[in-house]
């Protein structure tokens, strides 16, 4: 009978320590996925100068703008934080736009090679999106389901985030006041 109990409690231990690792496994990849994303938005916002410094040529009024796009730059690469990386993303699109009023503009070989740079980048940005988010929802969906969630509530796994930008304006034509 204590061979029997000692087997059991083996088997349990078992168990739970392959549950453990799975978990762990599918965290790391969300936080690999992570890494990800940080890398690419690092990336792109070192585009930015070049960005803005081939811009201000061009669009003398809209010196706020990119002043408050390199000092978003410079807070996002302090903290990190989603929230202004989606305000970067808003900014940025909104120079891209206002370059459509600016013949010279779209036609400097430069603001061009930016351009197709900080499209590219937007493109591997989005892949990384679609990794994190799929690495995000296979963690989420191990940890929620029997017999994982035990182990998870043991060990105080909690769920993960989905990484999304809140497109603000999104469906709103970008008014460019040129006067």
């Amino acid at each position: 009978m204590e061979i029997v109990i000692f087997i059991l409690v083996i088997l349990i231990i078992g168990i739970i320590v392959i549950q453990y690792n799975a978990i762990m496994k599918l965290k790391q990849r969300v936080k690999q996925s992570r890494s990800g994303i940080d890398v690419y938005l690092q990336q792109r916002f070192n585009l930015i100068p070049n960005l803005v410094e081939t811009v201000k040529g061009y669009m003398n009024y809209e010196k706020e703008t990119l002043k408050n796009l390199t000092e978003l730059r410079a807070q996002y690469n302090k903290t990190n934080d989603m929230k202004i990386s989606q305000e970067l993303n808003n900014k940025i699109n909104y120079v891209i736009a206002v370059s459509e009023k600016y013949p010279e503009l779209k036609a400097s070989e430069q603001f061009l090679n930016l351009q197709k740079s900080l499209s590219k980048m937007e493109s591997q940005l989005q892949a990384a999106r679609r990794i994190y988010n799929n690495d995000v929802t296979t963690y989420n969906t191990k940890i929620s389901v029997v017999p994982y969630n035990i182990v998870a509530s043991i060990f105080r796994f909690k769920e993960e985030e989905l990484f999304k930008i809140e497109d603000v304006g999104a469906s709103k034509n970008i008014n460019i006041d040129i006067e």
